[in-house]
């Protein structure tokens, strides 16, 4: 007799759970989405469909300076944090296994587990020593402080790109006397790349939206976005703050659909 397999649709009241769930996640962003593209000077008060705050965002010199800012800052951090990931996903994939090999997973994954307040404060602390010591204000803190941040994630999509990657090709290269290297730029390099990719996205958008740690370890007029936006919405909620969000909205969403198809494999 065939095993019946059990199906979430079949208990009573799971549609009902899972479409309010849906409602109270996704209503919110929607009425954010509408109220950007409302033309009156009243937030809240629907006046008729408009670009207006739209196109005041892009003259706003302070939004265009955060966004630029965040923007540095997310790829710079999002590029040396993919790099070290894979460089630790194939270490701990590809190597020997070493004693204690958990510990280098809890390590690694450590920004994930501490809570994000305590994370930021810990980082602020080390690099409020560091600008005492060096003098330097610049950005490169911050870089710093996302890269931290962002390196687990972008690890997870790397390392599971890796565990499900069938070895066969990489030994059939070592069987044909390639070296180390080569089979690595040849064979692995390709196949670990939707991985690769997936990462780097994931963690480009994690840094940019990011505002906890930001916040702590920014210098006096070094906004991102997400910092930017907090301070907005601390003088007046405006129309021109809901179209800022709903752009930062829109890239995420962007990037996280093309992170969606670099990583779909085809049967």
């Amino acid at each position: 007799m065939a095993e019946k397999r059990f199906d979430v649709t079949h208990v009573p009241g799971a549609a009902l759970i899972a479409g309010v769930t849906f409602l109270a996640l996704y209503v919110p962003v929607l009425i954010l989405v509408v109220n950007a593209f409302n033309g009156g000077d009243t937030a809240g008060q629907w006046e008729g469909a408009s670009l207006r705050w739209f196109a005041a965002a892009t003259e706003n010199a302070a939004f265009r300076n955060a966004a630029l800012n965040s923007l540095i800052v997310a790829a710079t951090a999002s590029s040396i944090a993919t790099a070290l990931a894979t460089m630790a996903a194939l270490a701990v994939t590809r190597g020997r296994p070493v004693k204690g090999q958990g510990s280098i997973f809890v390590i690694l994954n450590q920004p994930l587990l501490v809570p994000e307040i305590v994370f930021a404060i810990a980082l602020m602390i080390v690099l409020a020593q560091l600008k005492q010591a060096t003098g330097y204000q610049g950005l490169g803190y911050m870089i710093a402080a996302h890269t931290t941040f962002c390196i687990p994630f972008a690890f997870l999509p790397i390392r599971a790109r890796l565990s499900g990657m069938d070895l066969t090709l990489e030994t059939a290269s070592m069987d044909l006397y390639a070296s180390r290297f080569y089979t690595f730029r040849r064979v692995t390099l390709p196949l670990l790349l939707p991985g690769i990719l997936a990462g780097f996205m994931l963690a480009f958008v994690i840094s940019l939206d990011n505002v906890v740690v930001s916040s702590f370890v920014k210098a006096p007029g070094q906004e991102t976005l997400p910092t930017y936006l907090m301070g907005e919405l601390r003088r007046n909620l405006t129309s021109e703050i809901y179209a800022i969000s709903a752009l930062l909205l829109f890239a995420s969403i962007s990037i996280v659909a093309a992170s969606w198809v670099v990583t779909r494999t085809k049967e």
